[in-house]
């Protein structure tokens, strides 16, 4: 198997696990670093040590969300051989400072467009490529050149063994993948070259300055142009030559670069920095040694360990010196500074693990988050080289500080890091629409209900520190955030759902992919409460009840409605393990004394979703998070609650584990009777004592011991079952959730039905309507049956529970408008993309610039026509489609609008047709009135939007069918 075993040309013999004769170490733990190249994971095989700042490996993808990492399994063409890599993430970036040795004539286009044979790229040999924990090796073909990388944690270390005589090169390419901003190539000496590249994609400006020594002097250096972004430096080799390249990296400048690469690579032995990096890799890996079922489980297992030791990635150079968010360079000779932190993916697992095996890195991670709060004014939601992306949802370094401080890691000024918190939360971008509503209203912000879900469980993280602080100064709605999730929650449907203007928003479907989740729908997302999983049990009817939604769930057909969501994969029924939202849910059934269930289902994840093979994972590995769920669950528990310090216990898949803490403690765990079939559990002692808990808590690992399961092949319904051995995650405090004002539409003709409701039935309801914005004199009136209204006006709901001071408000606006016509769609517009629904192009509701807030009609692949009939013969001076561009998301102005008048609706004229001058290439999102003026009178006006057509060549979108966004048709 190419993944572990040792090939006999590298360096020179033949190296077998364990240790060479002359003492130079490799790998003890067999790992895979293929698993995720294929399918969706999104990693790479190069080569890099545990959080280090390079990540050397083959650039196999140039573009693509496949091509994320820079490489997918399933390539056949090496266009380089770059030093930063990302693992797992959604969106691509990195692949900076790309070297690629070739033979012949020079050639400085990569052959992407025009075909390898016309670039310095080549085809290679799949059958011996080889990829190990610090190291990789590729033949590339064309050249008939032995390609072998290791690296320090800041130089990238490159051995070239040529299979033929003649002239080589070793190509610089600056400008590979990202947008260049400004470069430099400086050749310093006869075998030395330094540099830099400033670049943007992800990351807004991302720094990589470079120092690179070639083994032996070049011939001559030759330059692409006179910008010189490329250059080629040229050899005379004859067969068995080597070349070795070292090449230190910076974010901070060319002297850091340089200072990086003599501290940490001062020699010309590859076997020795291969050694090095393996020691690094024994060290880290050896956190954990575990017996497992098979091989197969073990690679997979240590693979997953090793991915969740890629990043974050150092950032600082040798000195201390690091790149701050402010651009600006700083300095810490105290302890590293990182970088690449996918908080929304890693607070849920990869996180919590550090707390188990890295908690000096924590307080290293938390104090980069307070650096960076001091030059940014926030926390990190995903920072990425310096730069905030404000990539995915909620502000979760507070998960991350508050579930370090509640097990006891606090090597950080813990005050400064509630303040940080605190500021951060405050965020514009952060808040619940208002105070008041405590909720995101789905028509003002996208992603609305994840967005309350995530908000909630990140104020709860942050009342949990200020509570353990004693810090009471908070305002009472501060702590009603924590409650958020019950404004959303439709106690008739089960699901959270969006809400707007107080009800809510249009038709439902819980399958349904739309932009009021955030990578789900809302079967994904509908359990995230994990901070108050007893009241989210309550809320749905109990342990029976919830159960029973569980097992739907996992039960339901896999199908699912709305827009194409990649990150959607590894579907057990509604169940999602591909992404994130989905990844404490199989676990939940222990909080209903149900834990068999639990059992059964993570070990069929387990079995299902993990594989020793490229496709290995059910989806991107999310700088670890994907990975971070296996470790968990194959030693037998997971971190639902981040924040809460315990795990909930699964099915074990190791036979034993040993633990390897920094405190000098070893925590074991055994699984006596471990097998494919037995994965139930019988019973369970930790330290010898009977244990009936179906959870760990944090202290009974740190302070070492041991867990033992007992294992069958029948479940143990007598095990974890009773109240009290069960994990609690509960809030202690009430809260009465807004009551509901639900109608058929904000707008109206002759009068509308409004309906007020509350999930709780002790509640008393009670309304006002105010047309007159003098509520205060405004009468109340108590809620016994639904009522209509007949002018435009605004109601506030109450809900108050007697005997208890509990209050809650809702208000709604609604807009009556004039009856003088109506509409006929001739197309048919997405669901997700509804607005208000047939009537939504003439109810005089506007979008704004944001498309996914419900306002916009979306129409894919088809042009819009629409036709309206007036109730009578009309003058008519001017008409208009509103229509909206984000070409980023597909969304393209109509190429034109034809306007047609009929006095029978049958035979129509057209009037004029309206071109869109607007450029098809501008990004951003942008809107328009396409407009004619006239002097008619008419009974019946058509309009008709022609779509723009297919995505154009060099969209991202190319080939994909275009849509049309209309709110409005305007008829003066």
């Amino acid at each position: 198997m190419k993944y572990f075993l040792i090939i006999i040309f590298l360096f020179g013999g033949i190296i077998s696990m364990g240790q060479t004769p002359d003492g130079q170490m490799i790998s003890t733990h067999r790992i895979n670093p293929f698993i995720g190249t294929g399918g969706h994971g999104h990693t790479f095989p190069g080569a890099t040590v545990p959080f280090g700042m390079v990540q050397l490996s083959p650039d196999t993808r140039l573009e693509g969300w496949d091509g994320c990492s820079g490489y997918h399994y399933s390539d056949s063409i090496i266009y380089g051989f770059s030093h930063t890599h990302l693992s797992g993430t959604g969106v691509s970036d990195y692949g900076d400072i790309l070297f690629m040795p070739t033979m012949g004539e020079i050639k400085f286009n990569n052959g992407y467009k025009e075909g390898v044979d016309n670039g310095y790229a080549s085809r290679f040999a799949k059958e011996i490529e080889y990829a190990f924990d610090g190291m990789y090796t590729a033949y590339l073909v064309d050249y008939k050149i032995q390609v072998i990388v290791t690296c320090t944690e800041r130089t990238g270390i490159h051995e070239y063994s040529f299979r033929k005589d003649g002239e080589a090169h070793v190509i610089l390419d600056l400008e590979h993948r990202d947008m260049l901003l400004k470069h430099a190539i400086n050749v310093d000496s006869k075998n030395s070259v330094s540099g830099k590249r400033i670049s943007k994609a992800w990351a807004n400006e991302q720094h990589v300055y470079f120092y690179a020594e070639f083994s032996k002097p070049f011939k001559s250096v030759e330059f692409n142009n006179a910008d010189s972004t490329k250059a080629a430096f040229t050899f005379d080799v004859n067969e068995g030559d080597s070349i070795i390249l070292k090449v230190g990296i910076s974010a901070v400048d060319e002297h850091g670069a340089k200072n990086n690469l003599l501290a940490e690579a001062p020699h010309w032995s590859m076997l020795k920095y291969y050694d090095n990096a393996t020691r690094k890799w024994n060290k880290a890996l050896g956190k954990m040694n575990g017996e497992f079922l098979n091989i197969d489980d073990e690679i997979i297992f240590n693979t997953a360990l090793y991915h969740n030791m890629i990043a974050p990635n150092t950032f600082s150079d040798v000195d201390g010196r690091y790149r701050g968010m402010d651009m600006k360079i700083h300095q810490d000779t105290t302890q590293k500074t990182y970088t690449v932190f996918s908080l929304w993916d890693t607070f849920r697992a990869t996180h919590p693990l550090y707390t188990i095996i890295e908690q000096k890195r924590t307080n290293e991670f938390i104090n980069t988050f307070l650096k960076q709060f001091k030059q940014s004014g926030l926390l990190p939601v995903w920072e990425l080289a310096g730069n905030e992306t404000n990539c995915m949802i909620g502000f979760h370094s507070a998960s991350v500080i508050a579930d370090a401080y509640v097990k006891n890691i606090r090597d950080y000024n813990v005050n400064e890091a509630l303040d940080a918190m605190l500021v951060s939360a405050g965020d514009k971008e952060k808040r619940f629409t208002t105070p008041n509503k405590n909720y995101v209203q789905a028509q003002f912000k996208a992603e609305s209900v994840s967005k309350t879900l995530e908000y909630a469980y990140d104020h709860w993280c942050i009342q949990l520190m200020k509570d353990s602080l004693n810090k009471f100064q908070d305002l009472q709605s501060q702590r009603n955030h924590l409650f958020a999730y019950r404004n959303l929650f439709d106690k008739e449907t089960g699901f959270m759902r969006p809400r707007k203007n107080g009800g809510w928003f249009g038709s439902f479907d819980p399958t349904e992919v739309n932009f009021h989740f955030t990578e789900a729908n809302s079967w994904q997302y509908s359990m995230f409460v994990p901070h108050n999983i007893s009241d989210l049990i309550a809320l749905h009817g109990g342990d029976e009840a919830f159960e029973k939604k569980l097992d739907e769930l996992f039960n339901s057909s896999s199908e699912m409605g709305g827009r194409h969501q990649s990150d959607i994969t590894g579907l057990i029924g509604q169940y999602a393990h591909g992404n994130e939202p989905s990844h404490h849910m199989a676990y939940l059934y222990n909080y209903v004394g149900k834990p068999w269930k639990t059992q059964a289902m993570v070990r069929r994840i387990m079995d299902e979703m993990y594989s020793n093979a490229p496709d290995g994972l059910s989806g991107n590995e999310d700088c670890g998070q994907m990975s971070a769920w296996y470790v968990f669950s194959a030693m037998g528990f997971y971190p639902v609650t981040p924040g809460l310090p315990y795990y909930t216990i699964g099915s074990p898949l190791v036979k034993e584990m040993n633990i390897n803490l920094e405190n000098g403690n070893v925590f074991k765990i055994v699984a006596n009777n471990n097998s494919d079939k037995n994965i139930y559990v019988q019973s369970v002692t930790l330290n010898g004592e009977t244990y009936p808990y179906s959870f760990i808590n944090h202290t009974n690992i740190m302070n070492g011991g041991e867990l033992v399961f007992e294992m069958g092949g029948i479940p143990n319904k007598s095990w974890g079952v009773k109240e009290e051995y069960r994990p609690v995650s509960v809030v202690n405090r009430d809260y009465l959730s807004l009551p509901v004002i639900q109608s058929a539409s904000q707008t109206f003709e002759d009068s509308l039905k409004v309906e007020i409701s509350h999930f709780n039935p002790e509640v008393k309801l009670e309304y006002i309507i105010d047309g007159t914005g003098k509520q205060l004199k405004a009468k109340v009136f108590e809620y016994d049956k639904p009522f209509y209204v007949r002018k435009s006006c605004s109601i506030t709901a109450m809900a108050t529970v007697p005997g208890k001071k509990l209050f809650s408000k809702e208000t709604a606006e609604f807009y009556k408008i004039k009856k003088d016509k109506k509409i006929t769609l001739n197309s048919t517009y997405a669901n997700q993309y509804a607005a208000a629904g047939n009537d939504a192009l003439i109810d005089q509701l506007r979008g704004g610039m944001n498309f996914r807030t419900g306002d916009w009609q979306g129409y894919q692949g088809q042009d819009m026509e629409a036709i309206i009939a007036f109730d009578e013969v009309k003058q008519i001076n001017k008409i208009s489609l509103s229509c909206l561009q984000d070409i980023q998301s597909w969304i393209w102005y109509p190429k034109n609008v034809s306007f047609y008048s009929s006095t029978d609706g049958v035979q129509w004229t057209l009037i004029e047709k309206v071109n869109n001058k607007f450029a098809d290439d501008a990004y951003g999102a942008f809107t328009q009135e396409l407009s004619l003026n006239t002097k008619m009178k008419t009974k019946f006006i058509k309009v008709v939007a022609e779509n723009y057509g297919v995505c154009p060549e060099w969209h991202l979108g190319n080939g994909g069918n275009a849509w049309i966004f209309v709110d409005e048709i305007i008829i003066d």
